[in-house]
C-alpha cells in the first residue's frame, strides 16, 4: 500500500506524467458530458419541457460548477416558481463568471431592482457603463436609482454626464434645480435655471421658468420683473401668462388673475388640452369662493364662441351643467351641440341616451341609438339601450334583432354586467317566441360572464320547472336568489314552484307563505301556485280559497275553473 502511495505522488508530481494525462482526460469527457447534457436542457426548453430542463440545468452545473449559462438559464426558472432569492443568487454567479456578458449583468441589476436592493444595482449598472459609454441609456437607470435611494449629489452627477454628451436641456437643468432643491441649496437651484436662460437667451419659455424657479425660492419681485418683460416682448406667451396668473393668486389678486385667466383661455396657442386644464382649476377655485356658476359658464361660451370650438371644452361644458343641476333640457342642448362637433363622440351621445332613459322615452333612446350604430359600431351599450327600449315596447322581433348585433361587438374587454344582461334579455326574448332551446342557450352564456345574475337564475329556474327538466339544477339557481334576495316575492314563488314539483310539498307550502307575505298585491300565478301547493299538503280548504282568489284576478283560466270544480288539483 505504501509503495502505491509513493508512485501515485510521483505521477501527481510531475507535468507530463501519465497522471496528467489521465486527467485531461477526465476534464476533457466531463466537458463532452456537459455540452450534451446542456444541449439536451436548450432543446427540452424549446418544447416547453421545463421540468425536465430544469433537472438538466442542475446536472450541468453539478458536471461544471463555473458554467455561467447553466446559472443564467436555472435562474429563470427560480424566477418562475417564486424563488426570488435562489435566482438572484444564480444570476449573481452567471454575472461573477462571465462579467463582459451585458446581458447577464443587465439581468442581474433588474433582479437587484425588483428587490428593492437599487445600492447594488447602481454597482452593477456603473460597471456596464464603464464597460461601454456609448449606451447613454444606462445613464437614465442611474439616475432613477441615485433618485429612488435619496443620494441626490450622485444624481446630479449623473445629469453632469448627461450634458456632456447632449448639452444643457430644460429637463436636465429642471431636474438639477429639483434636487438641489432637495439637498436645500435654493441658490444653486435658481443658478441652474438661470443658467439655463442665459444659454438660450432668444428663448422666452427658459426665461419663463426662470421666472418661476424666482417665485418658488421667494424672490417674488424679481420674478414679477421677469414675467413682465417677457409679455411685454411677447403679449400671447402662454408659460408666462399661467406664471403670472399664479403670481396672482399668490397675491390674492384676483382680479388681476380672472383677467389672465381669460388672457389664457382665450390665447390661440392654448391647445384644448391646457384650457380643460385651466377650466378645471377655475371651477375648482370657484366652487371654493361660492359655485358661481354665471361666470365660469360665461367663461365657456368665450371660448366656444372662438373660431373651431372643441368639443371636449363642450362636453366638459355639459358635465360642468349636469354638476350645477341645471335644467336637463339645458345639459341636453349642450350635449347635442357636441354631437354636431364631434358626430362620433360616444360618450355625449351615451349620456343623452341615459337621460332619455330616465325619462323613459324610448322612442328618443331608439333614434339615437340608431345614430350611435353608425357612428360607434363597436360599443356594446348602445345595443343594449336600443334593445331594452323596443323590449319595453314590447316589439320583441327589433329587441332581439339588437340584442343579436350587439353581441356581435362582445370582446375580452366587454363588461362582464352588460354581456350578461344582454344574454339574459335575449333569453327572454327567445322563450317569449317559444325558441326554448336557444333561449337556454343564452341563460347559459349569461351565466358563463356573471354567475350570481340574479334575474337570470330565477328566470331560468323557472323555465325548467315548466318543463319539468333539471329540477336539481333548477334548486340550486333559485336557491341563490332567495339568499341574494329573500323578500323578493318573486324570487320566493319560483324556488316555491320548484319544490312542490320535486314533490318536497311541506317545504313549498314554507316558501309559497313568506310569497304572499311579501307581496300585498299577489298575482293570479302565486295565488294558484298556493292553491296547489296547499292542496297537496291535503289542506284542500285552503287550496279552494286561493284558487278562488286567482281565478277573480284571472277569469280566463279553464285550468282555474276545473280545479275549483272538481276540487282538486289538476297537472297542466
Amino acid at each position: 500500500m505504501l509503495a502505491f502511495l509513493v508512485s501515485a505522488l510521483a505521477l501527481h508530481a510531475q507535468p507530463n506524467s501519465q497522471f496528467s494525462v489521465l486527467n485531461s482526460q477526465f476534464e476533457g469527457s466531463q466537458l463532452r458530458s456537459y455540452d450534451i447534457l446542456f444541449h439536451e436542457a436548450m432543446l427540452e426548453r424549446q418544447k416547453s419541457h421545463h421540468d425536465a430542463t430544469f433537472d438538466l440545468l442542475c446536472r450541468c452545473i453539478e458536471l461544471r460548477p463555473d458554467a455561467s449559462e447553466a446559472y443564467f438559464f436555472r435562474a429563470q426558472y427560480y424566477s418562475e416558481m417564486q424563488q426570488a432569492d435562489r435566482a438572484l443568487a444564480d444570476y449573481q454567479r452567471a454575472a461573477e463568471l462571465q462579467p463582459d456578458n451585458m446581458t447577464y449583468m443587465e439581468t442581474l441589476a433588474q433582479a437587484y431592482i425588483q428587490k428593492g436592493r437599487y445600492g447594488d444595482a447602481i454597482g452593477v449598472v456603473e460597471r456596464m457603463y464603464d464597460a461601454d459609454k456609448s449606451r447613454q441609456e444606462l445613464l437614465e437607470t442611474l439616475y432613477r436609482l441615485y433618485v429612488q435611494e435619496k443620494d441626490y449629489a450622485k444624481a446630479v452627477d449623473v445629469l453632469d454626464r448627461m450634458e456632456l454628451i447632449d448639452g444643457k436641456s430644460e429637463r436636465t437643468s429642471l431636474a438639477k434645480s429639483g434636487l438641489y432643491i432637495q439637498m436645500d441649496q435654493q441658490q444653486r437651484a435658481v443658478d441652474e435655471v438661470k443658467a439655463l436662460s442665459e444659454r438660450y437667451p432668444n428663448d422666452l419659455n427658459y426665461r419663463t421658468i426662470y421666472a418661476n424657479t424666482l417665485m418658488l425660492n421667494d424672490n417674488r419681485p424679481e420674478a414679477f420683473a421677469l414675467l413682465r418683460q417677457i409679455l411685454n416682448e411677447d403679449p400671447q406667451n402662454l408659460r408666462a401668462q399661467l406664471t403670472l396668473r399664479n403670481y396672482y393668486i399668490g397675491d390674492e389678486d384676483f382680479v388681476r388673475a380672472d383677467s389672465l385667466t381669460r388672457c389664457v383661455l382665450l390665447n390661440p396657442h392654448a391647445t384644448a388640452e391646457d384650457k380643460i386644464y385651466q377650466l378645471r382649476q377655475v371651477i375648482g377655485e370657484n366652487e371654493q369662493q361660492g359655485g358661481d356658476s354665471t361666470q365660469v359658464l360665461a367663461l365657456f361660451r368665450q371660448i366656444l364662441n372662438q373660431p373651431s370650438p372643441d368639443a371636449d371644452i363642450a362636453e366638459l361644458m355639459a358635465a360642468y351643467q349636469d354638476l350645477k343641476k341645471m335644467p336637463r333640457d339645458t345639459v341636453a342642448a349642450t350635449l347635442a351641440y357636441v354631437l354636431q362637433l364631434a358626430p362620433d363622440r360616444a360618450s355625449a351621445r351615451l349620456h343623452l341616451v341615459q337621460m332619455a332613459w330616465e325619462d323613459n322615452d324610448d322612442e328618443r333612446i331608439i333614434d339615437l341609438c340608431q345614430q350611435a350604430r353608425q357612428y360607434n359600431p363597436e360599443e356594446m351599450a348602445f345595443y343594449y339601450y336600443q334593445g331594452m327600449a323596443y323590449y319595453r315596447r314590447d316589439d320583441t322581433d327589433h329587441a332581439l334583432e339588437a340584442f343579436q348585433n350587439g353581441i356581435s361587438v362582445i370582446n375580452d374587454d366587454s363588461s362582464p354586467e352588460i354581456v350578461s344582461d344582454f344574454y339574459a334579455v335575449m333569453g327572454d326574448l327567445l322563450h317569449q317566441k317559444g325558441r326554448e332551446r336557444e333561449a337556454f342557450a343564452a341563460y347559459d352564456s349569461c351565466l358563463q360572464w356573471k354567475p350570481d345574475n340574479i334575474g337570470c337564475l330565477n328566470n331560468y329556474a323557472y323555465f325548467l320547472s315548466l318543463k319539468n327538466q333539471r329540477l336539481d339544477e333548477a334548486e340550486q339557481m333559485s336557491q341563490k336568489t332567495v339568499k341574494a334576495e329573500p323578500k323578493n316575492p318573486t324570487y320566493l314563488d319560483t324556488y316555491a314552484w320548484i319544490l312542490f314539483m320535486q314533490q318536497r310539498y311541506a317545504e313549498a307550502r314554507i316558501y309559497i307563505d313568506q310569497t304572499l307575505q311579501n307581496d300585498s298585491a299577489a298575482s293570479s300565478v302565486e295565488l294558484e301556485h298556493a292553491g296547489d301547493i296547499y292542496f297537496m299538503c291535503g289542506d284542500v280548504e285552503a287550496a279552494l280559497g286561493y284558487w278562488q282568489q286567482a281565478l277573480a284576478a284571472d277569469p280566463q283560466n279553464k285550468l282555474l275553473a276545473r280545479k275549483i270544480k272538481r276540487k282538486k288539483y289538476i297537472k297542466q
